[in-house]
């Protein structure tokens, strides 16, 4: 549980740390966690020690994986200070309160050679669709927003969010490193 203090300077980091950048035709905001390089490191300890009955529920089946890996939040305890800081992201970028929102989230596990398909969280009553990254080697793919005439590539980074519409197709370019990536997909909706 974190304290009032805590929860103040995640508020605080994510009204300085928010850029936002126009692409054709989509906004994409890009903010940073902060201390992400140990909570990333709590995070990858806790991932490596899952085991199979640890994950609930397994989906979207392509190039040979699951590309979403569900699992509850607190079986990796460092998880809950990615997902208040992204709520709170969110939150201010609706301009509503945070208990306003509800969330969901997933793992994507990428090994070398393997990519996400391009697709869209437009599926129920999401309201903003992001990703979080967790390990990200040089080379591990880029995250592709795919406009109507062109597409941006986000080059990400360890402890970087990146939030989007949920109706946004995008896509992750080939994994070329010799290391798996990590990051954390999500969805926020009405409560």
């Amino acid at each position: 549980m974190m304290t009032k203090n805590e929860h103040a300077s995640l508020i605080t980091a994510a009204n300085m740390q928010m850029t936002s950048t126009l692409t054709q035709n989509s906004s994409i905001h890009i903010g940073f966690l902060p201390e992400a390089e140990a909570i990333n490191r709590q995070i990858m300890d806790g991932y490596g020690s899952l085991r199979d009955q640890d994950i609930l529920r397994r989906s979207h089946f392509f190039g040979g994986r699951f590309e979403n890996l569900y699992l509850d939040h607190e079986r990796i305890p460092a998880l809950v200070q990615v997902l208040t800081q992204a709520t709170i992201f969110a939150a201010n970028l609706l301009g509503l309160p945070e208990q306003a929102l509800k969330r969901g989230f997933w793992f994507n596990d990428m090994g070398p050679g393997q990519s996400t398909s391009k697709h869209d969280h437009d599926e129920y009553d999401e309201l903003l669709s992001a990703v979080y990254y967790i390990n990200v080697p040089e080379r591990s793919g880029s995250l592709i927003i795919h406009d109507r005439h062109s597409q941006t590539e986000v080059t990400p980074e360890s402890g970087m969010f990146v939030f989007f519409a949920p109706a946004v197709l995008h896509s992750v370019s080939s994994n070329q490193s010799d290391e798996r990536r990590l990051s954390i997909g999500m969805n926020f909706g009405p409560a």
